[in-house]
């Protein structure tokens, strides 16, 4: 009996992985998990109550009772933090400067971790992507993909979605924030950004997001086509 395939996408920040994991999703009729998402939530929770991000005890004390879950019933699915729709406001560039020492706290980062296996179990046909989905959370996931790009490619992407959230910003300064989240991500202990052994790289830095998404999807078919025709061949329905 075929229970389900998680595919993983991982890599640094600016490479495209939502959107791309969010497309990719819908061509193979997936759920779709923004992991990044979760800390996100977590960290604008943190700093909406005056805590600092560095604070590791801090921080898990004030966000060890929030609930951060998804409404898996549109496409991308919604960010709710304690029921709210935070879908918008984690993407800020103030959640953004942040997001990586609170996602660095081990506490923090085992409760995650084990809330998107738990996810998981109840979506077992997901594309899911963040920084350590095919290195640490699904190491034994049948895809696993290293989504990179040149740091000035991803400062550029950046960059134009703030823009289109209607904030101002200095290309330089993301560029520089871009560099040091790397480095933090890198060199943290636990759940350090890597690329998962046996995975797929694909660089994006002179890719379209449809070439991207072409991409990934002939490696997906190419590894797991057969398992997903059985899926959809025994009727079920692909998810919205």
């Amino acid at each position: 009996m075929i229970h389900g395939v998680v595919i993983t996408i991982d890599g640094p920040a600016g490479t495209g992985k939502s959107s791309v994991a969010s497309m990719l999703a819908t061509r193979l009729g997936l759920d779709m998990l923004d992991t990044g998402a979760m800390y996100r939530a977590l960290t604008l929770w943190a700093l909406s109550h005056g805590v600092s991000s560095q604070d590791a005890e801090a921080v898990d004390r004030v966000t060890h009772a929030c609930v951060v879950d998804f409404d898996f019933t549109v496409n991308p699915p919604r960010v709710m933090l304690d029921g709210r729709d935070v879908s918008t406001a984690i993407r800020s560039q103030a959640v953004t400067d942040h997001v990586s020492y609170v996602a660095a706290h081990r506490a923090v980062r085992e409760r995650l971790v084990q809330a998107q296996r738990r996810i998981a179990a109840a979506h077992p046909w997901l594309v899911t992507e963040g920084r350590d989905q095919g290195s640490v959370v699904f190491p034994h996931a049948p895809v696993r993909i290293y989504l990179d790009a040149r740091p000035e490619v991803r400062a550029r992407r950046r960059c134009e979605q703030l823009v289109a959230q209607g904030e101002r910003v200095d290309e330089s300064e993301i560029l520089a924030s871009i560099i040091r989240r790397d480095a933090l991500d890198a060199g943290r202990a636990t759940g350090p950004l890597r690329c998962p052994e046996g995975a797929k790289v694909v660089d994006t830095s002179d890719m379209t997001q449809e070439q991207v998404v072409e991409r990934l999807e002939s490696i997906v078919r190419a590894m797991v086509g057969h398992t997903l025709g059985q899926r959809h061949a025994r009727g079920t329905v692909p998810c919205a």
